[in-house]
């Protein structure tokens, strides 16, 4: 049986992870691991329109840039799967159009490259797919006009608020040999706290993260030592607090072990980052150009990577709703020589 517990999948054969690709904006390129990203673009249009058209090219620069790093040509990806936080997910669906190849479009807000992950692992690990790229983007101007304010408007950011990463990721998985292989994966639960304020996700995306991290542990019977880094996605410097108070309520101390994406992609004493970075880039890049690397050259050999994404729309908000959340844990190791 390849289910164990109530949410966890294990792989009877793991999923490599052929490549990675991060293509990211000029903030995020002058930020402490700024010089790892595979291109830096430091137009905010990216020679398009728009910045909406923008984001869509990143997607596009980030899967271009996967195939190339995989030695393989696109007509042998059997599937993408890709995500982003525009409406009906636009950013991913004008970026990859031009692929003529399967798609699957995804929507788990910044969750999007753990969902896509976890995804593609279960197809090819079920034997319906080879190889798969998984994608996930963002732009920080287009969420800002999207779910906040429009940068004309000029409005005051709340210390609570978080920076949404310009950029996009691509990760091909496959089922040839590999040194980093994805061995396990548990989907999330929508979790809901009756958090209302939208310039505060770290503290709504904090209780499904502390879930998803808990039930992985429980289902596959590890403790926390048992790797090497818990890694979640865009829970900033409020949420990281509030989910290590909520994992040890739960009986699980992940202090000495967690890292969250969010921290790791600015500095918040130099770039005026506020509570830490989000969007669907941010755990899609910082995995892709750091974590993943880690990996690679043996500096970490088992982690768990939880991105993490609230589920809101710009209707709910103006509505008066919560604030879903929802995270998707993905166990990663490297395999030893």
């Amino acid at each position: 049986m390849k289910r164990q517990g109530s949410q966890t999948v294990m792989f009877s054969q793991p999923v490599g992870i052929l490549a990675t690709a991060s293509v990211v904006g000029k903030k995020e390129g002058e930020g402490p691991i700024g010089k790892m990203f595979d291109m830096v673009e430091t137009d905010p249009f990216f020679g398009t329109k728009s910045w909406e058209k923008a984001e869509s090219k990143f997607a596009t620069t980030a899967v271009d840039i996967c195939a190339k790093k995989s030695c393989m040509p696109m007509d042998s990806f059997d599937y993408i799967i890709a995500g982003d936080l525009l409406n009906q997910s636009t950013g991913s669906i004008y970026g990859l159009r031009n692929t003529n190849r399967p798609y699957l479009g995804i929507f788990g807000a910044c969750s999007a490259m753990g969902e896509g992950m976890s995804i593609a692992s279960m197809l090819i690990d079920g034997g319906f797919a080879n190889n798969i790229i998984v994608a996930a983007s963002s732009h920080f101007c287009s969420a800002e006009k999207q779910f906040r304010f429009p940068l004309e408007f000029g409005s005051q950011r709340t210390p609570t608020s978080s920076w949404t990463v310009t950029g996009a990721a691509a990760v091909a998985l496959t089922t040839s040999q590999s040194d980093v292989v994805i061995t396990a994966a548990t989907t999330g639960k929508m979790v809901d706290m009756q958090i209302k304020d939208a310039n505060n996700m770290g503290a709504a995306m904090a209780p499904a993260a502390a879930d998803t991290i808990v039930a992985h542990l429980k289902d596959t019977n590890r403790s926390p030592k048992y790797y090497d880094a818990i890694i979640t996605g865009d829970l900033g410097y409020i949420g990281s607090q509030l989910l290590l108070q909520t994992t040890a309520k739960m009986g699980y101390d992940i202090s000495a072990i967690h890292k969250d994406c969010g921290i790791e992609i600015f500095d918040k004493n130099t770039q005026n980052t506020y509570a830490g970075g989000s969007g669907c880039a941010c755990s899609g890049v910082t995995f892709s150009a750091y974590f993943y690397e880690q990996l690679r050259i043996g500096k970490l050999s088992k982690i768990l990577f939880v991105p993490t994404g609230a589920l809101m729309s710009p209707t709910s908000i103006q509505q008066g709703e919560s604030i879903p959340s929802i995270a998707h844990a993905v166990a990663i190791e490297r395999c030893a020589a």
